[in-house]
């Protein structure tokens, strides 16, 4: 019997399967018990990449033949058999995993809201841009007969839990994410990455930080945690932190004493504490440097910047700064900021990286690079780079916005600031 989500074939959708000269029906005892959408946080967001259809029997990797898999309105890469959704390709499983094209335009499942106010925020002020995320809800037709998705699951940002604590310092509420490392366990001590979001997805939805792009679940992912396992705290402000004034609201504080409240609940290190942020959320990294210059390990500061005249108390701290020479704002300002560094007798080194670099060339560039032991490091990716063969830039701020897209997959970059420790 088919299941109560079987409908009649539509038209549409993508084939991939042996071409027949008509449809064989697979086994008729052994039909899909559930559909798993299976989506993917990319640099620009999250996306549907792929659907888990679970029998209910195993199937053998050598009849996958005998089936016709369509997806309306998406192009299927390739399939496999496997025994589980954490495994890869078995000859014999319960799943069959169809991989979707993440470049298909339906796959895209963040929708932004218009932004609520101006573009000229002021810290402290209110305001709700963070966007949705869609679910997934496709139609996948298995050999004639239509299933829909039964639920979604979202790689690596489902491994963080949202909670919220009240600062009573400054009063503060504080909604947050926080992923704990696999197999923790107290014994041992753990670093914290603290990511601190952008201005424009500030508001009420506390995942926000988690499905807008990288920022947070990099960090997460399994190719840092085999080598770093750390705990990734990602707040979710819902109002502007930092201004471009050179203010910020009291959730500077509000996330310094979080930090050290979850240091008192788990086993933190707190000589491995790291800072990184995009836009706002860097700006608000950099003011909790000046703040707190001896708080954090290192600090990854992407497109974002500060008044050169106020940094003189980081200048010994460890940073790594990544702009893009499209953004007309935070270069020439953090130009300014690493020259007056340099005067408050920080070690500076510069580059400028193609953002589109593969992984090899992003090694050799960060062997060049760090190669002059200094404690600031100041990377522009290279004018135009940030923006895909043939794109334009849609509005002034593209090159800005687009900086974060590319920053967060660099991993020597990601490598090195884990590497820090704060000296005691």
């Amino acid at each position: 019997m088919t299941s109560r989500r079987t409908f009649l074939t539509l038209a549409g959708g993508t084939v991939l399967a042996i071409t027949l000269p008509k449809i064989v029906l697979a086994d008729e005892e052994n039909t899909p018990e559930k559909l798993i959408a299976l989506n993917q946080i990319y640099g620009d967001g999250a996306k549907w990449v792929g659907v888990a259809i679970q029998y209910n029997k195993p199937l053998q990797a050598a009849d996958l033949p005998r089936y016709r898999f369509l997806v309306q309105n998406r192009k299927v890469l390739g399939l496999y058999v496997t025994d589980s959704l954490e495994n890869g390709a078995k000859n014999e499983g319960k799943f069959v995993i169809l991989n979707l094209d993440p470049q298909d335009e339906t796959a895209n499942l963040l929708q932004k809201n218009p932004p609520s106010r101006p573009a000229k925020f002021k810290a402290g002020e209110k305001t709700d841009n963070s966007p949705e995320m869609k679910s997934a809800n496709g139609s996948v037709i298995i050999n004639g007969r239509m299933f829909a998705t039964d639920e979604n699951r979202t790689a690596i940002a489902d491994d963080f839990k949202q909670e919220s604590r009240q600062d009573p310092a400054t009063g503060k509420t504080v909604k947050y994410n926080l992923f704990v490392p696999k197999n923790y366990q107290f014994k041992e001590s753990y670093p914290l990455v603290l990511f601190m979001h952008d201005a424009g997805i500030t508001g009420k939805k506390t995942k926000a930080p988690l499905y807008q792009g990288l920022g947070a679940v990099v960090w997460a992912s399994p190719a840092v945690q085999t080598q770093y396992p750390a705990f990734v705290l990602a707040p979710a402000f819902d109002e502007i932190v930092a201004d471009d004034d050179g203010q910020t609201s009291d959730y500077l504080d509000a996330i310094i004493n979080l930090i050290k409240y979850l240091a008192t609940q788990y086993n933190i290190d707190t000589s491995r504490l790291y800072a990184t942020g995009q836009s706002g959320g860097g700006m608000l990294a950099i003011a909790m440097n000046i703040r707190y210059p001896d708080f954090f390990a290192a600090s990854y500061l992407v497109a974002c910047q500060w008044d050169p005249a106020k940094v003189a108390p980081m200048a010994k701290n460890k940073l790594w700064i990544t702009v893009s020479e499209d953004d007309n704002k935070a270069f020439p300002t953090q130009t300014a900021l690493t020259q007056e560094l340099e005067k408050q007798g920080a070690k500076v080194a510069r580059a400028v990286w193609d953002a589109r670099w593969s992984q090899e060339e992003f090694q050799q560039a960060y062997d060049q690079l760090t190669a002059a032991d200094a404690n600031v490091y100041f990377v522009a990716f290279r004018k135009g780079s940030v923006f895909a063969d043939g794109e334009k830039p849609g509005n002034p701020g593209a090159g800005h916005m687009n900086t974060w897209k590319y920053a967060y997959s660099i991993a020597p970059v990601r490598d090195w600031l884990l590497s820090q420790r704060k000296s005691v």
